[in-house]
């Protein structure tokens, strides 16, 4: 990713440039999700939800300082905004090679117990005896087949994860729910001309409303259960966005705040969903899991432009649409189970097991 957004500033032609572009949208698709699932396999259950906000967090920041960036070359050529974000890219990749740790989830479903044993070590101050009773008594029995180290299918996981009903049902769900707060999350501010208001002030508005969601879910993951937050914010985003397509002189002074009010709700949801994801599948098919939730998201907005294409003529066919979509999509999460406070399973059989316990219970 860094090193295509670099060249990008010596592009000789717009189909250099295109292509260029496309390889490093290729490689950034997979950023955020193998950090999401890292983060969340290298913390206990106390912090797992607050340490993933962090990188929420932390996104809004740098989409901050890009706008400063630009403002900062203003005079300048458009290739010099491109060695200004790729070049401190590079120097994260280096950060990442020396100081980040493979998560031990991961090397104990692979087999590679020695290397999880070393992870234990280097991130945490128990001892070497300790250590090694926590992997022999962490380490599943009965890995499936298919996920050991040997296996050279890259799409096994998926596989696995589509050939379980309770998997592929869960899956599927998780997907319907995903579209309809992507095209709400990625729609709206490209919507924000439709509005009658100051562009330049409600994008703004809209980036900034960002940081308070973040803070909001640090605060609040580990009080509320999924589903329920999930529902929640949906509906809220979802009401608030239809209201905002109102018609009316007293309406139109109101339709900034409906729409800023419903855009922190969409992004509150955003990042529950993500949470959410991560908790629901083991780690043998968990970066799968959480990629599929992530192309739901990104189909639906990709859907986006067309709808708020059209309501440059209705605005109700673009706000009042994606606040329909939304609130359906909020309700698919009732039939995904409650994950707050529960361990992460490593394997498609723990997770079985959990499941039929809930369901005794």
């Amino acid at each position: 990713m860094s090193l295509s957004s670099l060249l990008a500033a010596f592009s000789i032609n717009i189909w250099v440039y295109s292509l260029i572009k496309f390889l490093c949208g290729f490689a950034r698709a997979t950023i955020g999700t193998s950090a999401l699932v890292l983060t969340s396999e290298l913390v206990g259950n106390r912090w797992r939800g607050q340490i993933s906000v962090v990188g929420f967090f932390c996104f809004t920041i740098g989409f901050l300082s890009l706008p400063a960036m630009a403002y900062a070359n203003r005079n300048s050529s458009w290739r010099n905004l491109y060695m200004w974000t790729s070049i401190p890219a590079i120097f994260y990749c280096v950060i990442v090679k020396f100081f980040v740790r493979e998560s031990p989830r991961w090397l104990l479903v692979k087999g590679r117990k020695e290397e999880a044993a070393e992870t234990l070590k280097c991130i945490s101050s128990i001892t070497q005896s300790n250590v090694n009773l926590a992997v022999n008594g962490i380490f599943p029995s009965n890995v499936d087949p298919d996920l050991t180290m040997n296996n050279t299918d890259l799409y096994c996981a998926l596989k696995i994860l589509l050939q379980k009903k309770w998997s592929s049902r869960r899956l599927w769900t998780v997907m319907a729910s995903g579209f309809g707060i992507g095209l709400v999350y990625y729609g709206m501010p490209l919507g924000l001309g439709n509005l009658s208001f100051n562009l330049y002030l409600s994008v703004t508005l809209n980036a900034l409303s960002e940081l308070p969601s973040s803070l909001l879910t640090f605060v609040l993951i580990d009080k509320f259960k999924r589903r329920n937050a999930l529902l929640v914010f949906t509906v809220v985003s979802g009401v608030f966005s239809v209201l905002s397509s109102i018609e009316g002189k007293v309406w139109s002074q109101m339709e900034i705040w409906f729409e800023l009010i419903s855009f922190f709700s969409a992004c509150t949801a955003f990042n529950v969903y993500l949470i959410y994801t991560t908790e629901l599948f083991p780690t043998c098919v968990r970066n799968s899991a959480l990629s599929m939730a992530r192309q739901a998201l990104v189909l639906g907005g990709s859907i986006s432009p067309v709808v708020v294409g059209e309501g440059r003529k209705n605005k109700f066919v673009c706000y009042g649409v994606f606040g329909l979509v939304i609130c359906c999509s909020g309700v698919f999460g009732v039939f995904l189970p409650e994950t707050r406070g529960r361990p992460l399973s490593d394997t498609m059989e723990d997770e079985e097991s959990k499941g039929r316990s809930a369901t005794l219970a």
